[in-house]
């Protein structure tokens, strides 16, 4: 109850007790150590009956609790290792007073007294389990009307007035019995709900398999978009990814293949009269009529020209044999 609505004004109010003992050089590791150190001499002092130091020391064991984490904030140190060493030092904490508790409520009062502290131990780990567990789960479980905070306050009562300290530990044990209830009822319904999605990142292998996709994806695009190459000029454009390629444009070959292409852009101009119509390397092809090349009406080289100009000479030498008498054309 009191850390969910004193939570941030406490807060608040030890923030600049984080910075001050951030100066000192301490972790927030050394404050939890601290704090379980001082509770063995305080479940002691309880046991033995010295009450009144017993509170002294519960109270010093409870003050390094509250600075911890204002410290891992204030140093930036807040990890999971910190704050699992954090919680399971306030599991022990809270054993070696409760098991003080235990031996002098049995030495004073008798007639199996100490199972009510030893009760209060065991709801209060139930208490503690129920959200560690929601934790695990990604369900939220803080709450409730008992929790650390209250119990140790409860305890220090006790220890001011050891005459009512069965009644208190009863309170305790009753309070933390509802508590457990209400994170039960808590969990219980959240749990009802779809999990929601984990983000999952990508390990170092997917990021740069991805950056090389992209990177060649990119150079593919732009391959065609190249300026013409001159003889022995490399073929990939000094592509990485494309060295040692046999494409036509590497060595002698390469430089044989770019002659014959400059000797058919010379038989062929870009713009040449074929029958009716008119071949333009970008402009429209029509033969009697419009014939559009790639979809666009424009072409990509002299290569689709030469292809033009010899479909055109196989249709005129067939429209000849046709037109020849026969016994000609035996002849």
């Amino acid at each position: 109850m009191f850390d969910a609505r004193f939570r941030t004004a406490v807060d608040k109010a030890v923030s600049p007790a984080g910075q001050a003992l951030r100066r000192t050089g301490l972790s927030p590791d050394h404050l939890t150590a601290t704090g379980i150190l001082m509770s063995i001499p305080a479940g002691w002092a309880i046991a033995t009956g010295r009450l009144v130091i017993g509170l002294i020391l519960l109270i010093a064991s409870a003050v390094p609790d509250l600075f911890d984490g204002s410290l891992a904030r204030a140093s930036g140190r807040s990890s999971h290792r910190g704050a699992f060493f954090d919680s399971v030092g306030d599991r022990v904490s809270d054993t070696v007073v409760l098991a003080g508790f235990a031996w002098y409520a049995q030495d004073r009062f008798g007639h199996h007294a100490a199972l009510i502290p030893l009760a209060v131990l065991g709801v209060s780990q139930l208490v503690s389990y129920i959200r560690a567990k929601a934790d695990t789960l990604g369900i939220d479980a803080k709450g409730g009307l008992m929790e650390r905070g209250e119990r140790v306050v409860v305890l220090c009562f006790a220890l001011k007035f050891p005459a009512d300290m069965l009644w208190l530990l009863w309170v305790i044990v009753v309070l933390s019995f509802l508590t457990a209830a209400q994170r039960f009822v808590k969990v219980w319904r959240q749990a009802d709900r779809p999990p929601a999605p984990i983000p999952v990142e990508p390990t170092a292998v997917v990021l740069r398999w991805r950056a090389w996709r992209e990177e060649r994806a990119g150079r593919e695009a732009t391959w065609w978009a190249r300026a013409p190459r001159g003889p022995g000029s490399s073929a990939n454009g000094g592509l990485p990814f494309l060295s040692g390629s046999r494409r036509p444009g590497s060595g002698a070959a390469g430089s044989r293949w770019h002659e014959r292409r400059l000797a058919r852009r010379e038989r062929f101009p870009d713009e040449a009269n074929v029958g009716s119509g008119t071949i333009s390397v970008n402009g429209t092809v029509s033969v009697s009529g419009t014939v559009s090349v790639g979809g666009t009406g424009s072409s990509t080289g002299p290569e689709h020209v030469q292809d033009l100009r010899r479909a055109e000479i196989h249709d005129e030498a067939r429209a000849r044999r046709r037109s020849e008498p026969k016994g000609q054309s035996a002849g």
